[in-house]
């Protein structure tokens, strides 16, 4: 009898104890602010400063374009918890920046590239004289760049760095008691980033000026820091016609182009024909990776290797 009931009591304490548990993890969990950011390679950023102070929600989700994504009306929803919205001026934000402050009038919105020197959206020779359907997917996309500015900035690890000021400033604002925090986990981040900075530098050192093409120049920023030549196969997200393809096979081989880049959110047929008929290899990198530092490190290395 006694034995039993011990048993009782011990499950009872065990109820207590795992309840407050749950109730302090609980607390702790809506203590946390809410924070939404356009692509994942913000994430990646908000996380490196915030740590675990700041939920952190991805609008664009993995696989789709920044040029021509629709939120989800989930997406929406959550958006009414954010305190703060991270742009970084990709195309979509054109269009749903005004309806994210719409859905959602207390939230702060952010624009992380600010301070940040933008360079001129590249744009390939062989679509400038086509007529554009104004009822193509990638029309908003075209309406963006159009107005000559590269939006890419975040694969330039030192242009991060202001991106990085930036989301602390703005960290500092809304939450204050943490400052400390904050400030340590941003001067860290600093460091990682210069010294990314100098480990790309050290593997694309010897092949200065090396071409590589991509199907969508999302590399840009990229090519400039660490003086390569990025050769786009598009730039309004069309798929080239065969006699603009033969143009570009021929340009491939004048550059002498040994490497081609596809990306998963974009159309991979005609960089797979070019790298065949130019007996280069083709690799896939994706510029919105969530493991956006070993992304950048992963995209030097096969440069270096296809050009040793």
């Amino acid at each position: 009898m006694q034995l039993g009931c011990n048993k009782i009591y011990y499950w009872r304490e065990m109820k207590k104890i795992l309840l407050i548990v749950f109730m302090m993890f609980s607390s702790l969990n809506a203590e946390k602010k809410d924070v939404t950011v356009s692509i994942e390679p913000q994430k990646y950023f908000v996380e490196k400063i915030a740590g675990d102070k700041i939920n952190v929600n991805v609008m664009v989700k993995p696989g789709f374009s920044p040029a021509t994504y629709e939120p989800k009306t989930s997406q929406m929803k959550k958006l009414s918890d954010s305190i703060v919205y991270f742009g970084i001026d990709v195309p979509f934000e054109d269009t749903w920046l005004i309806k994210f402050k719409n859905a959602n009038k207390k939230m702060l919105i952010v624009d992380t590239t600010d301070g940040i020197k933008k360079l001129k959206m590249e744009k390939h020779s062989h679509h400038e004289n086509e007529e554009i359907s104004h009822t193509d997917e990638h029309e908003d996309e075209k309406k963006h760049e159009d107005e000559g500015l590269d939006p890419h900035v975040w694969n330039d690890p030192l242009a991060v760095k202001i991106q990085a000021k930036n989301i602390y400033k703005t960290l500092l604002k809304i939450d204050s008691k943490n400052k400390d925090f904050y400030k340590k986990n941003y001067e860290n981040f600093i460091k990682e980033l210069d010294s990314l900075h100098q480990k790309i530098e050290n593997i694309l050192n010897p092949y200065k000026d090396k071409p590589f093409m991509v199907f969508h120049p999302s590399w840009g920023y990229f090519a400039k820091r660490y003086s390569l030549e990025q050769v786009a196969i598009e730039s309004e997200g069309k798929e080239p016609k065969p006699k603009e393809l033969v143009e570009l096979i021929k340009e491939a081989k004048e550059h002498k182009i040994k490497i081609v880049f596809i990306a998963p959110q974009f159309s991979q047929k005609s960089a797979k024909i070019i790298a065949n008929s130019i007996k280069g290899v083709v690799h896939t990198i994706d510029p919105l990776s969530n493991n956006w530092e070993n992304n950048l490190i992963n995209t030097a290395e096969k440069i270096a290797d296809t050009y040793k």
